[in-house]
């Protein structure tokens, strides 16, 4: 029976162009997708840009345009991406579109009228310098669950509780460093701790394996843990972008109430352009809605999404699946620490993209686990698979066949008892089976056990061997023959994850393009194919050092380079003798370092930075690992060579001095982004003593010292 599919990805926030892991997610839905085409079923795959909130109003505002140019400036990016890796969605949108307005207010106003929305006065956090209330997310401190430092003020990435931002203990704002004071206002909330929507997530999340194992149990927690489910605060304050609550002026949706909407939204304006009814399609009970995002933000999907759905009489998804983060030799991804990816670099240097397509999908599984991507095992990964494997099998055959036999290939032996050729049809269905569930690096693997065997097929059979005497060409264009089968049968296999080079193999063979169906009907008897030309090229490792973003500029080179720790402690060389102190008397103090001018000063970037953790680091008798706080919106690790004058429990809290445009150092034990200062005698052993430096009170981090 033919499905009929509604399928998304996570929405990116319009801020900033796409990174690895929204490729990833991307390009994971995409083999789905094409999976479920070649199967013949009917799949409506839509996007949009997540459009809405404060960072967007901020950045906007920085940019000294409006939210909607802004927005609109960083949607125009997308397609190249899109189309560099072969992503074919069938609608790209925004949440800022006229169909998700209507269909946010919508949703609210059924919400409203079955009792669903409720209203309090509530004490929020507030911004003296900037006079705005504080978005969850510009609201950092410690996690009022588990105690993390530099947690956001909506939720945990370290034990992933959800909290209200008045929790957060010791908070600061992330515009202005400035500690929120409590101001009050009126907020509408939807009462996700009723009983009934209660009721209806047992029942939805923990039943008919619409989660993942790993996901369902994390709802249970939620659902079942102390205190249950809280009410959902879904409206913020002006000044804001976003939408409007109906009958509620100065009151905007919260982001999260109208982003999932933008799913629906983006399928309505692609039904607008091609004719079909959204209405029906979503009222009709066949039709599955299935959702791709990351483990990050499950909670909204799995909780207030389907509950927002429910209670307002939609159609609630039947599958989210949610998937890892993409990491980089074991690293986060960072720019600062030399471990990012730019997709669009990858593009630019002449990175095949379907590279990166296999490499991602031998890696995906249905679980929720990190996929790591590591340089040699990508070389090694592709060369072994596609090129010593798939593509030798057309390289080794089709020019014979070209050559000898004016591109003609037999099929007359290709009879129910041919081994060969049914035992690699057989494994179709597990194969099948395995793209269905997401297994793709399952999938991957059974395909070139099959690759493998073929390639047996043509050491065995040695048609450079047979092709040296004429009397051989029977056997030598049979031979070419069932390897092009089997090449053919290879590409169809391989098709969800490499469009574009299956693509290439239909125009070669001469075919039309290939199904899942096309398995069981091999090329015509005396069929001629086109000539053979190169498939795909082998991945050189040397172009990886194009690849990777380079770490920070060394803005600060001349300071750097005086100093014999810059990722530790501000330390000069000592001086071959002992300084006077002006009395006569010998002060232990290092000399002057020579003169220079005030330019050369303001190379260096100082800046108040509070030092929100520090930890021991194993291994090392003299460091402390530093978590800082620059005013950035992120924090810095830097190691610190002070672990003989400071416990950790001593330094958290305290706001010191950072170089923070010295460039990041790789040491053993991580990445050392910046340098702490603090001041020491000439000779420590003679006068002992390492004195970290500490702002006044009233420093805020991000402020610069001149």
């Amino acid at each position: 029976m033919t499905r009929q599919l509604f399928v998304t990805t996570a929405l990116p926030y319009a801020n900033a162009p796409f990174h690895l892991g929204h490729i990833m997610e991307y390009i994971q839905a995409d083999i789905w997708v094409r999976h479920q085409r070649m199967s013949g079923n009917e799949v409506h795959f839509v996007g949009a840009d997540d459009a809405h909130g404060a960072p967007i109003m901020i950045a906007a505002e920085k940019a000294g345009i409006t939210p909607q140019e802004f927005v609109a400036q960083i949607a125009a990016g997308r397609k190249q991406y899109l189309d560099g890796f072969h992503i074919e969605f069938d609608n790209w949108h925004s949440t800022d579109g006229v169909e998700n307005h209507q269909l946010s207010q919508d949703i609210y106003r059924k919400l409203k009228a079955a009792g669903f929305i409720t209203s309090k006065t509530i004490e929020q956090f507030y911004d003296p310098v900037k006079n705005m209330f504080l978005p969850d997310r510009y609201i950092k401190g410690e996690c009022p669950k588990c105690g993390a430092k530099d947690q956001y003020g909506d939720s945990c990435e370290v034990c992933s509780a959800v909290y209200s931002p008045t929790e957060v203990v010791k908070p600061y704002s992330v515009l202005t460093g400035a500690t929120p004071v409590m101001k009050s206002s009126e907020h509408f909330f939807f009462k996700l701790s009723d009983e009934k929507c209660v009721e209806f997530l047992r029942g939805w999340a923990l039943q008919n394996n619409r989660l993942q194992s790993e996901v369902a149990n994390k709802c249970k927690e939620w659902l079942e843990g102390d205190g249950g489910l809280g009410d959902w605060d879904i409206s913020r304050d002006a000044p804001y972008f976003g939408i409007e609550i109906p009958d509620q002026p100065g009151k905007y949706f919260y982001v999260w109430l109208d982003a999932p909407v933008g799913y629906l939204a983006s399928l309505k304006n692609y039904f607008g352009k091609i004719g079909r009814d959204f209405d029906a399609f979503m009222a009709d009970p066949t039709t599955e809605q299935i959702h791709f995002i990351g483990k990050d933000i499950t909670y909204f999907h799995t909780l207030f999404w389907p509950a927002m759905l429910k209670f307002s009489g939609y159609k609630t998804p039947d599958n989210v699946y949610a998937h890892g983060f993409v990491t980089v030799s074991g690293e986060k991804m960072s720019k600062s620490r030399g471990t990012g990816i730019s997709p669009l670099r990858y593009l630019d240097i002449g990175m095949n993209p379907e590279w990166l397509r296999y490499y991602f999908a031998a890696k995906l599984n249905a679980k929720v686990e990190d996929l790591d991507m590591n340089p040699e095992d990508f070389v090694a990964r592709v060369n072994a698979d596609l090129i010593g494997k798939y593509v030798n099998i057309a390289s080794r055959a089709a020019g014979f066949i070209t050559k000898r036999f004016d591109g003609v290939v037999t099929t007359d032996w290709a009879t129910e008892d041919d081994a060969f050729i049914t035992n690699l049809r057989k494994v179709s269905p597990e194969i099948q089976a395995l793209f269905e569930g997401r297994e793709y690096g399952k999938a991957l693997r059974a395909v070139m056990d099959q690759a493998d065997i073929i390639n047996a097929y043509v050491d065995a059979n040695k048609p450079w061997e047979l092709a040296k005497k004429p009397e051989n060409d029977g056997k030598l264009q049979e031979v070419c023959s069932r390897l092009l089968e089997a090449f053919r049968i290879l590409t169809i296999f391989l098709k969800p994850v490499l469009p574009h080079l299956a693509q290439q193999v239909e125009t070669q063979l001469n075919i039309a393009p290939l199904q899942w169906a096309s398995v069981a009907t091999p090329l015509p008897h005396l069929h001629k194919i086109n000539p053979y030309v190169h498939l795909m090229q082998r991945v050189d490792g040397k172009i990886f050092d194009q690849l990777f973003d380079a770490p920070v500029p060394d803005a600060a080179a001349p300071a750097a380079k005086a100093a014999t720790k810059p990722t530790a402690v501000a330390e000069s060389t000592p001086a071959t003798a002992s300084a006077d102190d002006g009395n006569g008397n010998n002060s232990n103090m290092e000399e002057l370092a020579p003169e220079i001018k005030i330019d050369d000063f303001a190379k260096v970037d100082l800046r108040i930075a509070k030092i929100v953790n520090c930890e021991h680091v194993e291994g090392s008798d003299k460091l402390l690992r530093l978590t800082l706080d620059a005013g950035e919106g992120r924090t810095r690790n830097v190691f610190s060579g002070i672990k003989s004058a400071y416990q950790p429990e001593q330094l958290i809290g305290k706001f010191t001095v950072m170089v923070a445009n010295l460039a990041p150092r790789k040491m053993k034990f991580g990445i050392s982004e910046g340098m702490v200062l603090a001041a020491s005698a000439a000779d420590e052993k003679a006068n002992p003593g390492l004195y970290i430096l500490e702002a006044w009170p009233g420093a805020q981090p991000g402020m610069r010292v001149r």
